[in-house]
């Protein structure tokens, strides 16, 4: 609750999780329509039966989540640095319920502002039913779960504000921009037909990134578009989320 709080009186967190979707969405979704459907002889050759806002849309939920997952555990380094963390850890509380406290609050944040993505679906002519809409916030929440773990991981180990801040720009938009996020593997090449097309680094490095498989994932449920098997996305979620939270109860109780 006091993390959720924070963020609902923090207008800089607000502004940043609407306007951020907006800028992808209305910049790059439609500047860059045009060119994801090629023109061959005069005849159009649909490269995907999407267009590029739609395509992008999971994506930009995606990017909302991770900015705001990873960002949150900023707040560790402010608690730990004002003593707030310390007064909590003298407390008669299990030290894992208080990290599983923690994430959760970063996570309900974090679901929140991909969800304020959802409402701009009309935009790119998506239509969700409630049942995808359900499960997509189920998804949502594992995944935010899963980077803000990660994100405290990331805390433990970066003792300054300013370090935080530039290591962890710098590492999610590598991992955004690797993971199929903003040009698609088509799905009926092979691995060496793909790499015929892509340089083998960039294949490499998608197939190999797990945020791939979650952007994978949540374009499945909203636009029912797969580049990978539909279970590999929600299994990895889950794994990396349990892997995290030992690794980060770990880092908590050694610090």
């Amino acid at each position: 609750m006091r993390e959720v709080v924070r963020a609902l009186r923090d207008r800089g967190q607000i502004i940043g999780g609407v306007s951020r979707p907006l800028i992808w969405l209305l910049v790059l979704g439609i500047g860059l329509n045009p060119y994801f459907r090629g023109e061959v002889y005069g005849e159009v050759r649909v490269v995907l039966p999407y267009t590029y806002v739609q395509f992008l849309f999971p994506a930009v939920i995606v990017l909302n989540i991770m900015y705001t997952s990873i960002l949150f555990a900023v707040s560790v380094i402010w608690d730990r640095q004002f003593g707030f963390l310390r007064e909590i850890l003298v407390s008669p509380l299990p030290t894992p319920l208080i990290l599983l406290a923690k994430i959760l609050g970063g996570s309900t944040i974090a679901t929140v502002h991909g969800s304020i993505v959802l409402i701009l679906a009309r935009f790119a002519d998506i239509s969700l039913m409630p049942g995808q809409i359900a499960l997509a916030l189920l998804a949502m929440f594992c995944l935010s779960f899963t980077l803000t773990a990660f994100g405290v991981i990331l805390a433990n180990r970066v003792r300054n504000f300013e370090g935080f801040g530039v290591f962890s720009n710098t590492l999610i938009l590598p991992l955004y921009f690797t993971s199929s996020s903003v040009f698609p593997l088509d799905p009926s090449l092979s691995r060496t037909q793909s790499i015929i097309v892509y340089p083998e680094w960039l294949v490499a490095a998608m197939r190999i990134n797990p945020i791939t498989y979650a952007v994978d994932f949540l374009r499945g449920i909203l636009i029912g578009f797969n580049q990978f098997p539909a279970h590999i996305g929600p299994t990895l979620i889950l794994l990396l989320g349990v892997v995290f939270f030992q690794v980060a109860l770990f880092e908590f109780r050694r610090t």
